[in-house]
């Protein structure tokens, strides 16, 4: 498959299960791809993985300043940017009433204001050459709320509006702007659940199964790719059902 034959990719959060899954497939089907992370043994075994026509980036995304030197370093390398995917995040769950500051503040600092930062950069590049694919990874949570997560949900229901409005402001320069909003998948950020929580989830999913991070790699492929090309504002839900929006 070469969807993406000749497209260059920055990708954030790359060395998860979501991430890695999006850079196989991308690579897969024919994209060079930044990656980028902050564990620097995993991202290089990926890189070695998927071979030499991509690159390894290790960026901070809570500082300003590196995602600065992230963005012109790899329009340097590569010399264009098509496809920005925004895939990075964490989360510190708690009750709001016993919520740390910090936790707060570090949730919404990565998820959301690395989003704001890096987007801005990479969108000035693609606006001067009318073109390119900006995908952010939200939540289903993001929609629907989930008790303990005031700070991961706040962010990934920002990231709805943020794509929105974006895709408003660039839309006659040939940008297209979207979001996708995994429900369940069976990843690291569920790792945490006991048994029972998990069993609970799957009972309100109509599929009666998790997604797996393929399932979200292959919307961020079409996305990227020209089969998609009069789609923009919009979210794609991967849910199995769990929430029909």
């Amino acid at each position: 498959m070469t969807l993406l034959e000749g497209k260059t990719v920055l990708l954030t959060g790359s060395t998860g299960s979501l991430g890695s899954a999006i850079a196989r497939t991308l690579s897969s089907a024919g994209a060079r791809i930044a990656l980028t992370g902050t564990n620097n043994e995993k991202l290089n075994n990926l890189l070695m993985e998927l071979g030499s026509s991509h690159s390894a980036h290790s960026c901070d995304l809570s500082k300003f300043e590196e995602i600065d030197k992230l963005s012109d370093t790899v329009i340097e390398e590569f010399g264009s940017i098509d496809i920005l995917i925004n895939n990075a995040g964490v989360k510190k769950d708690d009750l709001l009433i016993r919520m740390k500051d910090d936790d707060w503040f570090n949730v919404i600092n990565i998820n959301l204001n690395s989003v704001y930062k890096l987007t801005k950069n990479i969108s000035k590049h693609m606006f001067k050459k009318r073109s390119g694919k900006i995908i952010s990874i939200s939540s289903v949570v993001g929609f629907s709320g989930n008790p303990g997560q005031t700070n991961y949900v706040s962010s990934k229901a920002a990231l709805v509006g943020f794509t929105k409005s974006l895709a408003m402001e660039v839309a006659t320069r040939g940008i297209n702007v979207n979001c996708i909003a995994p429900g369940m998948i069976d990843s690291e950020m569920i790792d945490s659940l006991n048994e029972k929580q998990k069993e609970n989830i799957l009972s309100r999913i109509p599929m009666a199964k998790l997604g797996s991070p393929e399932d979200i790699a292959n919307a961020c492929l079409f996305l990227g790719s020209d089969m998609s090309n009069y789609i923009t504002g919009q979210t794609i839900h991967v849910n199995g059902g769990m929430a029909m929006l």
